[in-house]
């Protein structure tokens, strides 16, 4: 008997050096979601790189466990977006956006500037992300109608596929 090789198991070092990053990106999230617990729960918190007051929580600690409950959901939306090769992966920009914004207005609550109309700032983008992404489906349905494809076929034809995580960060900007 021998043994064929099979393109579709092989993997590179890259792909397994940065399938291994992202593994251990999302194995330390509970340490980092339950860093908020060696905070002191007092108003003022003295670190030797900088001073921390809190001002509307009156605690550094349950600030800091506000501002955890919406970076780790952002954490994980931006490794999902950048670990995504479906065509809809620019869907994921909106909650990234949303938890951004909902970021500075949890730290602007303790610097006592808030604006309640956060979703003035979230328009714009949905503007452009929203009909970017009907755009693609249609597109999509389009080359379904006219040509004869599976949609398997048309997804993994419209997967973009950079060689590495810095290209596919200039593919964003």
């Amino acid at each position: 008997m021998t043994k064929e090789k099979s393109k579709f198991r092989e993997t590179d070092r890259k792909s397994i050096l940065l399938g291994s990053v992202f593994a251990i990106l999302i194995a330390i999230s509970p340490y980092l979601f339950y860093a908020y617990e060696s905070v002191p729960e007092q108003a003022v918190w003295d670190t030797l790189f900088f001073k921390y007051t809190s001002v509307h929580y009156e605690n550094a600690q349950v600030a800091f466990w506000t501002i955890t409950g919406k970076v780790m959901p952002l954490y994980f939306l931006v490794i999902w977006f950048f670990t995504c090769r479906h065509w809809w992966y620019h869907a994921l920009l909106i909650p990234i956006i949303m938890y951004i914004i909902q970021l500075v207005s949890v730290i602007n609550e303790d610097i006592s500037y808030f604006d309640s109309l956060e979703i003035v700032y979230f328009l714009p983008f949905m503007a452009v992300i929203i009909p970017s992404i009907y755009l693609i489906r249609a597109q999509l349905f389009d080359r379904i109608n006219t040509v004869n494809k599976s949609t398997q076929d048309l997804e993994d034809e419209l997967k973009i596929k950079p060689k590495n995580l810095i290209d596919k960060i200039k593919q964003y900007f």
